[in-house]
């Protein structure tokens, strides 16, 4: 196979792998912005000091891929082998602190699993004052898994407005822990006994006795594995990246030190190699013939 196709599979490769090196990049970024800035999961209000570090480093991953990728696309084109180095340098850089980033993830997530419960055990003692997103995602939580408590329903006895009622009993629960409700605007609590009193309290039946802790593990498992499982993808995209690099560099050396030679072929009858032309064996002087066949005939025309 020639050179200027081999290398015109490399640019073709390297296109769709730095493509989709750039897709991940961003989807990885993406979701530390979400888990960072975002109101609408657990995730995002989660206390965790490892999981701010690794969502921290997955948004730097993120920019740097952005840039990285760039550069790589005006090296290849360009066939520019110094800026090749540096997007190799970058590639490498950016391969050991994802590494690093994903085994930190992967070693702390007990801890980010303890920290998720700590933070809904604030959120149920909490409930009904401040905390209005902390409610919803509970809420949301409790009505879609069909569950009520982190543990089981009588997590909600640590609530501060229960214990505020003196119950011993779960005759109150956040209406979001019944099947069937038909809650106050003006409360987010039910109860099945009639004996207290509408509006302060909606009406429900049918509570969930199963607790939302397995509900919660799974889906936190199920988003950090999704995390790591970009960021595998990425590792993988960057190795083949590398590999393309290594080889687009040495086809760009191979074909500038060819057409350096096919220049110096091209110039070598123009150039004049002797400083003295009567040195030059193709030189011919005024009379047709080199100088020295002119001084050799002489001599033997003089000769006795």
């Amino acid at each position: 196979m020639k050179l200027d196709v081999k290398i015109e599979l490399l640019k073709l490769s390297f296109a769709l792998v730095n493509t989709i090196f750039l897709v991940l990049g961003l989807s990885v970024g993406g979701c530390a912005v979400w888990i960072l800035f975002g109101t609408g999961s657990f995730l995002n209000v989660l206390s965790s000091d490892e999981l701010q570090v690794v969502m921290a480093g997955l948004l730097m991953v993120g920019g740097v891929v952005l840039v990285v990728g760039v550069a790589g696309c005006v090296a290849m084109t360009r066939e520019t082998r110094l800026l090749l180095l540096a997007y190799l340098g970058f590639l490498i850089v950016l391969l050991l602190g994802q590494l690093y980033i994903t085994l930190l993830l992967l070693m702390n997530r007990h801890k980010i699993e303890d920290s998720l419960n700590e933070t809904v055990d604030g959120v149920i003692f909490y409930y009904g004052q401040d905390d209005e997103i902390g409610d919803q995602i509970l809420d949301s939580v409790q009505h879609h898994a069909q569950c009520c408590g982190r543990t089981d329903p009588a997590d909600w006895l640590n609530n501060s407005f229960i214990q505020s009622l003196n119950l011993t009993g779960l005759d109150v629960l956040p209406c979001s822990c019944f099947n069937i409700t038909n809650r106050s605007v003006n409360s987010p609590w039910c109860s099945e006994n009639s004996s207290f009193p509408e509006p302060q309290f909606g009406r429900g039946q049918e509570a969930f006795n199963q607790g939302c802790s397995q509900k919660l593990e799974a889906w936190l498992q199920e988003n950090l594995l999704t995390i790591v499982g970009m960021d595998v993808g990425l590792i993988l995209i960057q190795v083949a990246n590398i590999s393309i690099v290594v080889n687009s560099y040495q086809m760009f050396g191979r074909r500038s030190a060819l057409r350096r030679r096919n220049r110096l072929v091209e110039q070598a009858p123009d150039e004049d190699l002797y400083e003295d032309p009567d040195e030059d064996p193709g030189y011919v002087g005024p009379e047709g013939r080199h100088p020295y066949l002119r001084d050799m005939n002489h001599w033997d025309q003089n000769r006795p």
